[in-house]
């Protein structure tokens, strides 16, 4: 097979259904619902460049990499980025920093940097409640905003 072509990816035996897939979709919606509430959720503020841009320009962007199972659903860790910062840019990160701790706090900001090092295993049962949880969330809140 080319290179080019790329498979589609399998669901995990362990965890029946691709969970991750379902609980990122939900889990980035509600970030991105929950950063444009000030602008009655037709826009956001980036976290990296701190513009202000339509909430279809919006990612969920992680501060520490998603590949860290213990910060990857940790909403203090996502935030709304615009697409351009959160893709291509390389150098979002020290603004996100910045940014990250006028918003948090260095003492969570700290926390969190400990957290991210921890190891975490999330359980089917677990990503079905957190799944259920987010979509109640983001039910509530396109209501709240009239979306």
């Amino acid at each position: 097979m080319p290179y080019y072509i790329k498979r589609k990816k399998k669901a995990s035996k362990r965890n029946g259904p691709d969970y991750t897939a379902q609980l990122d979709r939900e889990f980035s919606l509600y970030i991105r619902l929950r950063d444009s509430k000030e602008f009655g959720g037709r826009a956001f503020r980036c976290i990296s460049c701190g513009k202000i841009k339509p909430f279809e320009q919006a990612d969920c962007g992680h501060y520490f990499s998603r590949r860290h199972m213990s910060t990857r659903f940790d909403e203090e860790n996502c935030h709304a980025e615009c697409r351009y910062c959160n893709r291509f840019d390389a150098e979002h990160l020290e603004n996100y920093r910045s940014n990250l701790i006028k918003k948090i706090g260095q003492k969570n900001f700290d926390l969190l940097s400990w957290r991210k090092n921890s190891v975490r295993t999330i359980t089917a049962c677990e990503y079905k409640i957190l799944i259920k949880h987010y979509k109640k969330l983001n039910k509530e809140m396109k209501e709240s905003l009239n979306l």
